[in-house]
């Protein structure tokens, strides 16, 4: 199994705050999400897309390292800035494609993998094994250093502790049942996310026009029947990376009624946080976090 590049994580589902002595809570880290393959001297990290992004993060190289066996770790890549895990530089670190930005960032605002499971060690597979036997393992067998984290948790204060991340302005927590089984490529009920605001996955369909740049941006989703739904218009911000992207899209054909647009192939995805939905679906207080590189379109599947 270990050299399998194909593998895909365990999914959440979303949930509300909840105290249980049958689970454990963690901090929602505002990253992306990662399998991480370490071999005798090879560190290997994949996305959720089954991308290989080891060589965007050069700074992650050694981790191998850091445990003396071939093991599969599931965790989060994450930028701490001023305290606080910073997605929209995290996801402009992840456009990048220039060998010598690349080493600038590593260097000047370099990341942090955060493991919070091991699946795999010297052999063995550890997915049959409940949580905690796994977090013990990945405790027993994995040194921390600047680069590789070990995620921390607590027990049945599952409340007060998403009201402390309320406080903090941080994304919200992840409630685990303790004798969880790990399965891939599976959304499990025993692993839930509970976040302080509301996140979609969208796909660009095009955009509007201002200076000769992109300003708003139009986005869809597919239903449960596999149509494009338009969602929104999203205010998308000035990001030269994320603009050379959009301009550089193949066209679009006309996909919805809406004037003055340039539309493109609708094949990039983009997050979008907002506080809560209006009556109507909307969004209220949208903000474009980002194109993601880590998810498909045809993954963009939601039943408004």
């Amino acid at each position: 199994m270990f050299y399998k590049r194909d593998l895909s994580p365990m999914l959440l589902e979303e949930a509300t705050p909840f105290d249980s002595k049958d689970y454990i809570y963690e901090l929602k880290l505002d990253g992306i999400r990662c399998l991480v393959y370490l071999e005798n001297n090879k560190t290997t990290l994949i996305n959720k897309r089954g991308k290989d992004v080891t060589n965007i993060y050069p700074e992650l190289s050694n981790i191998h390292k850091l445990c003396k066996k071939k093991c599969i770790l599931d965790g989060e890549i994450v930028l701490i800035d001023e305290g606080k895990p910073n997605f929209y530089e995290l996801q402009r670190r992840s456009l990048l494609t220039d060998k010598l930005k690349i080493e600038y960032y590593a260097k000047n605002k370099p990341i942090n993998f955060s493991a919070f499971d091991i699946l795999y060690y010297d052999g063995f597979d550890l997915t049959k094994k409940s949580l905690l036997e796994r977090k013990q393992i990945l405790l027993e067998k994995i040194k921390i250093s600047p680069r590789l984290s070990i995620s921390r948790y607590i027990e049945n204060e599952g409340t007060a502790f998403f009201n402390l991340t309320k406080e903090k302005g941080l994304e919200g927590i992840v409630a685990k049942e303790k004798s969880s089984k790990y399965f891939f490529n599976t959304r499990a009920k025993s692993w839930l996310k509970i976040k302080n605001y509301i996140e979609e996955d969208l796909i660009i369909c095009g955009y509007t026009i201002v200076d000769d740049m992109p300003k708003d941006v139009v986005l869809g989703y597919y239903d449960t029947n596999g149509i494009l739904i338009f969602r929104n218009i999203v205010y998308k911000g000035i990001n030269r990376f994320e603009n050379k992207i959009l301009i550089n899209a193949k066209k679009g054909k006309k996909l919805f009624d809406i004037p003055n647009v340039k539309w493109i192939l609708p094949t990039i995805v983009c997050c979008v946080r907002y506080m809560e939905k209006t009556k109507n679906n909307g969004m209220r207080q949208p903000v474009f976090k980002g194109i993601r590189d880590d998810k498909l379109a045809k993954d963009c599947i939601l039943s408004i």
